[in-house]
């Protein structure tokens, strides 16, 4: 299945930059009018901060759009605020439009593009040995709200044949049956979202409270380091 064969495909006209580093995958790509032009994925596991601009930098143009995409969560507390900074400077200095889309929907959507418009249960790796889950219907909609739950739970909970995330497998197995796709998100994939996927309020989506207060100054991106900053 391709985006173009889904009625509720996104939308992407002219040019669009697509940042994920939620997770300990991290990945970029550029879009022009909803077709990949160029893109990078690396399984960092740490690191995003370092790889995260120059990433970007290496795309043509440096990556420069008027509209950047940028995975909301849940995922990496650090992960989720980088990728965040770097859409937000990068908006700044080139006058673009921020634009988030949450990581399980984009996961739920690149098992639909392998396996057809079947329901999905994504099932991802969170804190403190739970696992995020969420469960969407064969078009994408929301069918179970995400939830940071224990893997006992999760597998109780989920009733999907098709489930996908970075804990597919082992959900899979807890369950003993169901179809396992061991997916990170991609933002080369960013075209199979569902319309709806992309939200104006591009605000974290950690899953769970934090483990500790946030300190005061948010994570910043050096001027110095974005693409086509003065």
């Amino acid at each position: 299945m391709t985006a173009s064969a889904d009625s509720r495909a996104l939308d992407l006209p002219g040019l669009t930059l697509a940042i994920d580093s939620a997770t300990e995958a991290c990945s970029v790509a550029l879009f022009r009018d909803g077709e990949l032009i160029a893109g990078d994925y690396r399984m960092l596991g740490r690191g995003h901060a370092e790889a995260l601009v120059p990433m970007i930098a290496a795309l043509p143009d440096r990556g420069r759009a008027a509209r950047i995409a940028v995975a909301l969560g849940p995922g990496s507390f650090t992960g989720v605020r980088v990728g965040l900074a770097a859409a937000r400077a990068l908006a700044l200095a080139w006058g673009a439009e921020v634009l988030g889309y949450p990581t399980m929907a984009l996961i739920a959507a690149m098992a639909r593009n392998e396996r057809g418009k079947v329901p999905v249960a994504v099932a991802m790796t969170g804190g403190h040995g739970e696992w995020f889950t969420e469960g969407f219907d064969g078009i994408g909609a929301v069918t179970r709200p995400l939830a940071s739950m224990r893997p006992d739970a999760a597998a109780a909970a989920s009733a999907e044949t098709v489930v996908a995330g970075t804990q597919a497998e082992a959900l899979v197995a807890a369950r003993g049956t169901g179809e396992a796709f061991a997916i990170w998100p991609d933002a080369r994939r960013l075209a199979l979202l569902p319309a709806d996927a992309l939200t104006h309020e591009a605000h974290p989506l950690y899953g769970r409270a934090p483990d500790a207060k946030p300190m005061a100054a948010a994570t910043t991106i050096p001027a110095e380091t974005i693409p086509g900053a003065r």
